[in-house]
């Protein structure tokens, strides 16, 4: 497919000047917080289901690199958020460590057969991006060079846990038996599975890095579903495990943390060493600021169910996330991803008033 070529027309940021999320991420002033979503292309943009009807494989349409270019700027051309994210799926470099995946519209994963004896385990092999991956590379690669300073690329990827969550329980779960009953009745096991996964994955955040990304994103959005003590012993360590790799050799790229249902293990987050804090909507932002103390930075974190509100009330929720954020440190985003259904124009709009944050506050 042939891609709608941006940015000729659009003015330019001086190319010695860094986009202001990336400013933001490594701990300097902008006039006002930097913007993106969660979930920022997908389904509830017309252009996107148009998209998806036409070709309806998700892993196509994340592994073709035209496609996904072209599904990472709908969003970008749309809104001119102030962060581009890679269109993909955590789960994309499994298969790469021998894990294969589905994604099934209306269903999601589905891993079969799913990761449970020592023998899969044992077989399982270290990612290699550069093989398994290449795809990555182009599509990173074009956004750096379609967006120019404009904005941020982002990459992402998922943490050991929260891939292990799907790997082990072969699909979305809603209590994730299978994987906490292998974390409490052969811990051993599960922990060899996690160090296989961590150290793949930091290979895969170096590969983005070196690919263009300018910052990256780790979900570990099942280990909000952890106690306090079991996030100690199987979340927070792999979590650990990744980042000190990354920061071996790629120490000024920032990198961002986000759990789903966090309130209960926010300071052990920024504990982490990772440079960002994603914080959900189940905590008031200027808590979650005292919380995680003055050298942590924070994104987020606005409930996506705000977008459905009518306008002036979407206006009045980004404001006061903004208030509560003080623009020390903070990236304004959503506490998840945007929901399906979301109205285009409730999107603009939270995109418009955040842009003019500096005039309103």
């Amino acid at each position: 497919m042939r891609l709608k070529k941006i940015g000729s027309d659009q003015p330019m940021s001086s190319q010695n000047e860094l986009p202001s999320l990336l400013k933001v991420a490594r701990g300097e002033s902008v006039s006002r917080p930097p913007v993106w979503m969660m979930r920022q292309a997908g389904r509830y943009m017309k252009e996107y289901r148009d998209l998806r009807d036409k070709y309806p494989s998700f892993r196509e349409r994340s592994e073709n690199p035209d496609l996904a270019i072209e599904i990472s700027l709908q969003p970008w051309r749309a809104f001119q958020p102030d962060g581009v994210i890679l269109f993909s799926d955590i789960l994309t470099p499994l298969p790469g460590m021998g894990i294969d995946f589905d994604i099934v519209e209306s269903k999601g994963p589905v891993i079969d057969p799913p990761i449970r004896t020592q023998e899969q385990v044992d077989q399982m092999r270290p990612l290699d991006p550069e093989t398994s991956l290449p795809f990555i590379k182009t599509i990173l690669k074009t956004l750096r060079e379609e967006v120019g300073n404009q904005s941020t690329v982002l990459g992402f990827v998922g943490a050991p846990w929260t891939l292990g969550a799907y790997a082990i329980e072969g699909k979305t779960s809603k209590n994730y038996s299978n994987i906490k009953g292998m974390a409490f009745q052969n811990p051993q096991l599960l922990h060899q599975f996690l160090g296989k996964v961590a150290d793949s994955i930091a290979r895969y955040i170096c590969y983005q890095i070196d690919s263009g990304a300018q910052v990256v994103q780790m979900f570990d959005s099942w280990a909000g579903q952890l106690s306090p003590q079991d996030y100690e012993t199987f979340a927070q360590p792999y979590q650990k495990r990744v980042i000190e790799k990354v920061k071996q050799t790629h120490p000024d790229t920032p990198l961002i943390l986000y759990i789903s249902g966090s309130a209960g293990v926010l300071e052990r987050m920024g504990n982490t060493g990772f440079d960002i804090i994603s914080v959900d909507w189940t905590v008031d932002l200027a808590e979650a600021r005292q919380r995680l103390g003055k050298g942590v930075k924070v994104q987020g974190n606005i409930d996506p169910g705000v977008l459905f509100g009518s306008q002036d009330f979407i206006r009045d929720r980004v404001l006061e996330t903004i208030r509560k954020g003080k623009n020390q440190g903070h990236i304004l985003n959503l506490g998840h991803g945007v929901l399906p259904g979301t109205p285009e124009d409730n999107v603009r709009h939270f995109f418009e008033v955040a842009k003019q944050a500096t005039s309103l506050i």
